[in-house]
Order: C-alpha cells, then structure tokens, then sequence
C-alpha cells in the first residue's frame, strides 16, 4: 500500500487534534509500561494522570507560560484552541476542551510533519511537567 503524503499544513486543526490524541495516548502507555506499571486498573488510572483533558490544558498552558514553544507552534495551539468541534465535553468545561485540543493538534501536526525529534521532545516535557506536578516519581 502507497502512503499518500498528508500536509499537515493544510489540516483542520481537528484531524490534527484527531492523530495527536492517539499518537499521544500510545506514547503514554509506551512511558507506564517502561515504567512498570503493570496492572491494567494501575495502567489506566495512571495513564488519566497524562491524558485527560485537564492534564492537556495544563500541559499546554506550561508550555507557552515557560515559553518553551516556538512562534510557529504557537499559530497551531491557537489554531487548535479555536477550532469549532461541535460537541460539548462531558466531564470538563469548554475552555480546558479547547486548550486540550490545541495541544493534540501540536501533538499531530509534529507526528504528520515527520517531525519526530521534536514530537519526541514535546512528549517528553509533557511526560515531566505532569510528574512534577503530582510530585514527581
């Protein structure tokens, strides 16, 4: 099968949203099994820590009050940010869902782009401020 080259550039900030929830759920999983988080209750719950929409926003708004985000990744967390879904979040409050989308479609632009050093970074700084957050590990 012939992959069809994606411009990520030229992306809804949704589908970008879209690809980065999964590319960052994977890698979450990925850190809790190398961490030996073994139990799948353990496993979930802990992975909810990384993942949910409040740990998104969080995450989002540390990066950019730390400045550790370039000018250009900052057009797509905006862009992301004021993306329309047409769903209402269930357990959280718009604005947390918006900054949360903003930072998958950080997440999947990198992933789309190629850009893997810096997905990998943008992981890892995601990784930290969480367990720096609950009181590190």
């Amino acid at each position: 099968m012939s992959e069809k080259e994606i411009n990520a550039d030229l992306l809804n900030s949704l589908a970008l949203a879209y690809m980065g929830d999964a590319i960052y759920e994977a890698s979450i999983r990925h850190h809790l099994l190398q961490a030996g988080s073994v139990r799948p209750n353990q496993l979930h719950r802990e992975a909810t820590n990384f993942v949910s929409a409040k740990a998104q926003a969080y995450i989002v708004h540390e990066m950019l009050n730390r400045k550790m985000v370039s000018d250009a990744e900052e057009i797509i967390i905006k862009r992301g940010r004021n993306a329309k879904s047409g769903t209402i979040p269930k357990n959280t409050d718009v604005q947390t869902y918006r900054y949360s989308t903003a930072f998958e479609a950080l997440i999947g632009y990198h992933y789309l782009t190629k850009n893997d050093e810096r997905l990998t970074q943008l992981i890892e700084i995601s990784i930290r401020l969480i367990e720096e957050k609950k009181g590190g590990k």
